[in-house]
């Protein structure tokens, strides 16, 4: 396939994983055919290390800040790209379909967007990080390799996910997650998306069985949401799947599936 002709990809990260952990996904991607990128949240330095020692870049940036900024990316492209999130990557590229930004989007273990109600425990516990101290709300806050273990790694060998912690996790903002809680009695939530537009590109929710961050709830209870929507809108289950599911050793049954439907989709 000629290089101009590749249909642009844009993966999009969500909290406590840097850009590069989709570095696999490019490279596949890349394989297939697309032209992947990977481009950080706004204050996000360029390498793992550079965030973890300047974890003030990443802080106060919330949910609009990241729209905008990958609107900006977008409208910087030839083309609308394929949209791949993950976590709170999932909320953002399900905002930007929505706005008509993208010709279709994957969403995985996507994070709670507004009119979603259940709120498991395991959530709950997952982002204690955060809320145990309103003042988070303005200041970047990183996971020790425990609490990683239950937020990610749950599904997988403890030395893997430590190994995960060791290579990609940094700093992240605490805003969105405040943002995200509040939704539901905020008129004007950041968390709000677009999901009656009928002439958006088609999405793709993916939800791991185990994940205690994203539990499997949460996102069937976001499929509803979209039920008065004529656009494509499908759902896929990995049951023994945790959070970790796109970087741990089972990544690449995520991206085939991922590409699987692409390809029905005629993308």
């Amino acid at each position: 396939m000629n290089t101009q002709t590749r249909t642009p990809v844009i993966f999009l990260h969500g909290l406590w994983l840097h850009a590069t952990s989709w570095n696999s996904w490019i490279e596949k991607f890349t394989a297939e055919g697309y032209a992947p990128i990977a481009p950080g949240w706004p204050g996000v330095p360029d390498t793992v290390a550079e965030a973890r020692e300047n974890p003030e870049s990443i802080a106060d940036h919330g949910i609009d800040d990241v729209v905008a900024h990958y609107a900006e990316i977008i409208r910087g492209l030839e083309e609308a790209p394929i949209l791949v999130g993950h976590s709170f990557g999932g909320m953002i590229a399900q905002k930007l379909l929505g706005q008509n930004l993208g010709r279709a989007a994957v969403a995985i273990d996507a994070a709670q967007i507004k009119g979603v109600l259940p709120l498991p425990l395991s959530a709950l516990r997952a982002t204690l990080p955060v809320f145990r101290n309103p003042a988070n709300r303005h200041r970047a806050v990183s996971l020790t390799a425990e609490q990683f273990r239950f937020a990610f790694g749950n599904a997988i060998p403890q030395a893997e996910s430590d190994a995960l912690f060791d290579r990609w996790t940094i700093p992240a903002p605490g805003k969105p997650l405040f943002e995200a809680a509040a939704s539901n009695v905020s008129p004007h939530s950041p968390a709000k998306v677009d999901t009656e537009n009928g002439s958006r590109g088609p999405l793709l929710l993916m939800t791991g069985g185990r994940d205690n961050t994203v539990p499997e709830a949460v996102v069937r209870a976001t499929l509803k949401q979209y039920r008065h929507s004529g656009a494509v809108t499908d759902l896929t289950e990995f049951p023994g799947r945790g959070h970790s599911l796109t970087i741990d050793s089972g990544w690449t049954e995520v991206a085939d599936t991922a590409l699987t439907w692409l390809r029905r989709q005629g993308l």
